[in-house]
């Protein structure tokens, strides 16, 4: 310590965290977090707590409030790798919002929190606008957040994101186990890529195989890094379309995330009914291969930690199948939901309830 320090005392700047960075930060942001307000967000940007006129839930019979919240995982090591930082909200957004979505629900308000090692004004708002532009294409308006610097905990270029939702249903409207019967049709919806689960395991296979992030991959077309992060699909847009024109058509939905695919479905089926999807029906994308082969990663292993091509699974009416895959753009016909005989019990890749959830069973079948 100098004499001038010594002379000055300890100052919150000295300690790590720089209150200005902070400030400027917010005024790079501001304008983007100002973009997804519409008439329902009360007062001005920069409140203790974000306000937002739920008039419009007097015309609901009886409103249902939804809500979620979750992280990006270890993505952001990714993007911190690359220093690009503005897809990650997406990611955020699509990981929140859409566990919304599948419940009926109607996302209105989200908030954000940002836990830095060091506040880089550039770089916060760019993860703040990231989140905002994701929040704009859902519809829901991004009305608070908090950026704490945490010098001493997390690296001065480290971050970590999180975020909240929330949103509402009218009960009768609801979606999920209670009106899945046998005879449903399950539509799947293309993921991007990896979205942001499994991470950890993709980590690990590029550091045990000694590939940098910078490596040009011939079956991606693009660097190993630029692949892997790849944006989380918001589909909560097309998702509330679809449930406006078609209200009666689609019975639940399956966002897929941890866990992969089969577990995620059995979620929201009732006991006694299985999920049958059928590997046939689309192609995985080369991302999922190019990682499994390079770290021998045994099949059971990646359908139940990757979404392997399947980002969104819809159960649906098959009456209404033809009109719900004219509506979403490149949905399919992945399987069936019937009744479990428990014939397939004994399969390694069935799977009976799943995320504390005491409920259907799904498989998956060449």
């Amino acid at each position: 310590m100098t004499e001038d320090s010594a002379a000055q005392g300890t100052t919150y700047a000295s300690a790590g965290v720089d209150v200005e960075a902070g400030d400027r930060a917010v005024e790079l942001m501001k304008a983007a977090v100002s973009a997804t307000h519409g008439p329902n967000v009360v007062g001005d940007f920069g409140g203790f707590a974000g306000l937002f006129d739920v008039s419009m839930l007097k015309d609901y019979e009886r409103p249902q409030l939804a809500a979620s919240t979750d992280g990006v995982g270890t993505k952001v090591a990714i993007a911190q790798a690359l220093d690009i930082h503005h897809t990650i909200g997406f990611d955020l957004v699509g990981m929140v919002v859409d566990d919304i979505v599948v419940c009926g629900a109607t996302p209105l308000i989200m908030t954000d929190y940002i836990a830095c090692g060091r506040v880089v004004p550039e770089r916060i708002a760019d993860i703040v606008r990231g989140i905002a532009e994701a929040c704009a294409s859902a519809g829901v308006a991004l009305v608070g957040g908090e950026t704490a610097e945490h010098p001493g905990l997390l690296g001065v270029d480290e971050y970590d994101v999180a975020g909240a939702a929330t949103g509402v249903v009218e009960a009768s409207r609801v979606l999920g186990a209670h009106r899945v019967s046998a005879g449903d049709v399950l539509v799947g919806l293309p993921s991007s890529g990896l979205h942001s689960n499994g991470y950890s395991l993709v980590r690990r296979i590029i550091a045990d195989a000694g590939w940098g992030l910078d490596r040009e991959v011939p079956e991606f077309g693009r660097t190993l890094g630029e692949e892997i992060l790849v944006p989380t699909t918001v589909y909560s847009g097309p998702l509330l379309e679809l449930l406006a024109a078609q209200p009666d058509a689609v019975h639940a939905m399956s966002h897929v995330t941890g866990g992969g695919l089969s577990a995620n479905i059995a979620r929201v089926l009732p006991q006694g009914l299985l999920a049958t999807m059928c590997r046939s029906t689309w192609t995985v994308p080369a991302v999922f291969d190019v990682l499994g082969e390079l770290g021998s990663v045994p099949r059971i292993d990646r359908e139940r930690t990757w979404n392997l091509g399947v980002g969104m699974v819809l159960v649906v009416d098959r009456e209404s199948v033809d009109a719900v895959l004219a509506a979403v753009d490149g949905a399919w016909v992945l399987g069936e939901v019937t009744a479990d005989d428990r014939a397939l019990a004994g399969d390694e890749y069935y799977v009976q309830g799943a995320k504390g959830v005491d409920g259907g069973a799904a498989i998956l079948l060449d």
